[in-house]
């Protein structure tokens, strides 16, 4: 493939979604001496978590070292689900498989946190191109499959999912490939405008009292008679409560929580506008899809129906944009060849963070609140974790104030905040990938 043979000639390396929503630049003011909640991290959970707070009565302030926005939360691929891949594994499987009660909390707790989200967009109408058009799980194998099945009365019951088993033959009315084994329909799924969702979410926060400032690094946060001192890059604030909301882009600011997340990577590309008649061809019900492959690959078309997003960790080392968008130039043909010619809009990147137990969490470290472990599915679960944590200083309650809440948060002796394991490990996974779809294509001896 010849280099730039595959962009087009006003080609970008920022989100397409920021065509729609783009991180504000906005002039920096003074700080306030003094917070009564400030919270580090201006994504999804910081100014969920400061919309409560806000229309709780309290007076949150965000900080954000870049652009408010301007991580995972305008970067994502947008699609919505609540419940079906908390806890999931790559290769398929699940975290809290066998923890029956466990299990059944998260899954209900994870419907809650879409219940909440669909509301708070309904309640301030936020235009974020909410489609509310399923999610498709597709099979990379047909052995993919078997622990879909036994799962799916538990994900009906306990998160809402209205999910069930699609054949080979229906995958071909649904999909215009004929790559997968089948697949599983999360019908109570969607997609929407991720950057739009948080352009919303912080005028509603601001509109019901909160401050939120990009461009304020915080450097150090240490315990004060009232509280915390937060040294940032534009003065001192001295705040009641501190909130730690940096998820993927969690660094060594408060001891301990940059060696509990994984941060890892994953890529994107937009089309140019499809020929008429192709986006439909493509996905003619308008449904996100992901596959069950260990390195995951995503997809959607736009809100407006004419470009495909498709989304996958590209590379598990440093890149440059058109080098990922090559790789998945290439992953996005052997889904759909019908694609060939049609020329990259867009290639960008962003953070996820990945915990240990690929579980979410909300808690306390040496009396800090922190929202961390989105597992690479941060829509819902992000906000969710946000007005958790506001919750929590709202009502001071005596236990968890969800499932996701107090449990301990692993991290592993060897690592310290680099992942230096991600291309050994994301090279292992791709093989397997491939050694799978390769003997599932074997013709029977």
């Amino acid at each position: 493939m010849a280099r730039g043979s595959i962009f087009t000639r006003d080609f970008q390396t920022t989100p397409w979604w920021w065509e729609g929503f783009a991180p504000p630049e906005e002039a920096p003011g003074d700080l306030p001496s003094t917070a009564d909640v400030l919270i580090v991290g201006g994504g999804y959970a910081g100014v969920s978590c400061a919309l409560t707070l806000a229309e709780g009565g309290r007076a949150p302030l965000v900080l954000d070292a870049e652009r408010l926005g301007w991580g995972a939360s305008t970067r994502s691929g947008g699609q919505v689900t609540g419940g079906v891949n908390v806890g999931k594994i790559p290769g398929g499987g699940n975290a809290v498989a066998g923890a029956t009660q466990r299990r059944d909390a998260l899954l209900r707790d994870s419907a809650a946190g879409m219940r909440h989200l669909l509301a708070t967009i309904e309640r301030h109408q936020i235009q974020c191109g909410w489609h509310p058009t399923g999610r498709l799980t597709a099979l990379w194998t047909a052995d993919h499959g078997a622990g879909w099945e036994k799962r799916l009365d538990h994900l009906n019951e306990h998160a809402e999912a209205e999910a069930r088993m699609v054949s080979v033959a229906e995958m071909r009315d649904e999909i215009g490939s004929d790559i997968y084994a089948g697949g599983v329909m999360i019908g109570r799924a969607g997609h929407l405008h991720p950057a739009q969702l948080f352009g919303g979410l912080l005028a509603a926060a601001r509109r019901a009292g909160a401050r939120a400032e990009g461009g304020v690094r915080v450097t150090g946060i240490s315990r004060a008679a009232d509280g915390w001192r937060v040294e940032t890059s534009r003065g001192v604030v001295n705040a009641g409560t501190v909130v730690i909301a940096t998820n993927g882009y969690t660094g060594r600011l408060v001891g301990g929580l940059h060696r509990r997340v994984i941060p890892v990577t994953t890529h994107m590309i937009a089309t140019e506008p499809l020929p008429p008649g192709m986006a439909a061809s493509i996905l003619p019900h308008d449904r996100a899809v992901s596959e069950t492959r260990r390195v995951v690959n995503h997809y959607r078309l736009s809100p407006d129906g004419t470009r495909l997003l498709f989304g996958g960790r590209a590379r598990f080392f440093p890149a440059r944009e058109t080098v990922t968008a090559e790789i998945l130039y290439r992953l996005m043909l052997q889904r759909f060849p019908q694609l060939a010619g049609v020329k990259i809009s867009h290639s960008w990147g962003g953070k996820v963070a990945v915990p240990f137990d690929f579980l979410p969490h909300i808690g306390e470290h040496e009396g800090i609140h922190y929202a961390l472990g989105c597992n690479g599915s941060g829509v819902v679960m992000m906000n969710w974790l946000g007005h958790g944590i506001a919750r929590k200083i709202l009502e001071k309650p005596d236990g968890p104030i969800n499932a996701f809440d107090g449990g301990a948060m692993p991290t592993h002796p060897l690592f310290h905040g680099t992942p230096w394991f991600l291309p050994i490990v994301g090279t292992y996974y791709q093989a397997r990938d491939w050694l799978d779809h390769r003997r599932a294509q074997k013709p029977a001896a």
